[in-house]
C-alpha cells in the first residue's frame, strides 16, 4: 500500500463524506473519481456503498424529528422502493444498462441545466400522494438495475416547496436504506473481503469528520439555497454519469 494509495483513499473519503453531509446523497459522485484510480470497480463501488451508509447516519440523526413528525411521507417513498430494488435486480439481465444510464444522465443534465441558474425555482405544490410512491418505487428499480436510486427522488424533492429539513427527511432515509440493501446484495456475492473492510476502517474517520462539516454547512443554508443545490448537483451528477 503506497503513499499515493493512502492519499487518494482519504481524499475520496473526505470528498464523499462532505457532500453526503451537505446534501444527503452524492457520495459516489465525489468519491469514484479518486477510488477508481486505486481500486477495481467492484471494490470501489462496494467500499463507497459502505461509506455512504456510514456517513449518512449522521444526517439521519439531524432530521430524526422531521422523520418522526411525518413518518407517512417517508414511508410513501421508502416502502415501494424496497420492493422496487429486487425487481430492478431481476430486470438487470433483460435491459441495456448503458442505454438506461445515458437516458437518466440526459434527463438530469436537461433538468439541472435548465433550472440551476434561473431566478425562479420550479415548484409543484400539491401533487397526488400516489406520485410519491411511484417515484420511490421507480427509484428502487433504478437502484437495482444501475445503482441510480437517488436520481428520481432528488428530482422530485427539488420540485417540492418543502423546508430543507423536510426535504432531507425524505432523501436521507431513502438513500441510506436503498444503499444498505445494495450492501447486503454485494455481501451475499462475497464482495466484502477482509482487505475491503480494512480500507473501510481506514477511510471511515475522515469520512465521518467530513460529513459532520457538510452537515454544519447544511444547517446554514436557506431552504431555497438547498433546493438550488439539489438541482445543481443533479446537473453535475448527470455530467459525471454521462462521462
Amino acid at each position: 500500500m503506497t503513499v499515493e494509495f493512502i492519499i487518494l483513499l482519504l481524499v475520496g473519503a473526505a470528498a464523499g463524506g462532505f457532500i453526503n453531509g451537505l446534501a444527503g446523497f452524492g457520495t459516489a459522485l465525489f468519491t469514484l473519481g479518486f477510488w477508481l484510480q486505486i481500486l477495481p470497480a467492484i471494490d470501489a463501488v462496494g467500499l463507497i456503498l459502505l461509506m455512504s451508509v456510514a456517513t449518512g447516519l449522521q444526517g439521519l440523526w439531524v432530521v430524526r424529528q422531521e422523520i418522526m413528525t411525518r413518518p407517512g411521507r417517508v414511508a410513501r417513498f421508502l416502502i415501494p422502493a424496497v420492493f422496487g430494488v429486487p425487481l430492478g435486480v431481476h430486470i438487470l439481465s433483460f435491459i441495456n444498462t448503458e442505454m438506461l444510464k445515458f437516458i437518466v444522465a440526459a434527463f438530469m443534465i436537461g433538468y439541472g441545466g435548465f433550472f440551476a441558474f434561473r431566478s425562479a425555482l420550479p415548484t409543484l405544490a400539491k401533487p397526488p400522494k400516489i406520485l410519491d410512491s411511484l417515484i420511490g418505487f421507480s427509484g428502487g428499480v433504478l437502484g437495482g438495475i444501475a445503482g441510480l436510486s437517488g436520481a428520481l427522488p432528488t428530482f422530485w424533492c427539488s420540485l417540492r416547496p418543502w423546508p430543507k429539513q423536510e426535504t432531507r427527511a425524505v432523501l436521507q432515509p431513502f438513500n441510506v436504506t436503498i444503499l444498505f440493501l445494495a450492501v447486503l446484495f454485494l455481501a451475499a456475492r462475497g464482495v466484502y473481503t477482509e482487505q475491503i473492510l480494512f480500507w473501510f476502517l481506514m477511510a471511515l474517520p475522515i469520512g465521518l469528520i467530513s460529513a459532520y462539516l457538510g452537515l454544519m454547512l447544511f444547517k446554514r443554508l436557506e431552504t431555497d439555497s438547498f433546493r438550488r443545490l439539489l438541482i445543481i448537483l443533479m446537473l453535475v451528477s448527470g455530467c459525471v454519469l454521462l462521462v
